[in-house]
C-alpha cells in the first residue's frame, strides 16, 4: 500500500468518499457533495491534514486529522466499500501510527454508538472507550 499527503485539488474526490463515509455509518448529516466540498477545502486549508491511500493506484481509503499540540484527533477515516474486509483500513492505521504520526501524542477518534462495525475496528486497533456523548434531538 502507498499513500500520500492529501491537497486542495483532492477536495472533490475526499469529499465523494466522506459522502459514502456519512451514509455508511449512519450519520444524519444532511450535506450533499458539493458542500463536503467546500467544508473540506476550508479544513485542508486550515488545522487538517488529510491522507490518501492507494493500491495500483486505485484510491482505497483515506484519513483526515488535525495536530491539536498534545494529540492527534482522526477526525475521518474511510474504507472504500469495496476494500473492505481485506486488511486495506489495518494498513493503512498501521502506515498512520508508524509513518506519519508522532509515537509520543495522544490518539483521538469519535464513533458513532450505532456504528457497530466501526466500534468494534476501532477497538482492534488498540483504541479504548473514554468517553460517551449524550443527546436529546430538537422534535420536529
Amino acid at each position: 500500500m502507498q499513500y500520500r499527503r492529501a491537497t486542495g485539488n483532492d477536495c472533490l474526490l475526499l469529499a465523494q468518499l466522506n459522502h459514502q463515509l456519512i451514509r455508511d455509518e449512519g450519520h444524519p448529516n444532511p450535506m450533499n457533495v458539493a458542500e463536503l466540498e467546500n467544508r473540506m477545502r476550508g479544513w485542508l486549508a486550515a488545522a487538517y491534514e488529510g491522507v490518501i491511500f492507494l493500491e495500483s493506484e486505485n484510491v482505497v481509503a483515506y484519513a483526515l486529522y488535525r495536530d491539536d499540540g498534545s494529540q492527534i484527533y482522526l477526525r475521518q477515516f474511510f474504507v472504500a466499500r469495496s476494500q473492505r474486509r481485506r486488511g486495506v483500513g489495518r494498513r493503512a492505521m498501521q502506515i498512520l501510527f508508524n509513518q506519519v504520526w508522532p509515537k509520543n501524542k495522544r490518539l483521538v477518534v469519535e464513533v458513532l454508538c450505532s456504528n457497530n462495525p466501526g466500534l468494534q475496528f476501532w477497538k482492534s486497533m488498540g483504541f479504548k472507550e473514554y468517553s460517551l456523548s449524550l443527546e436529546i434531538l430538537p422534535k420536529q
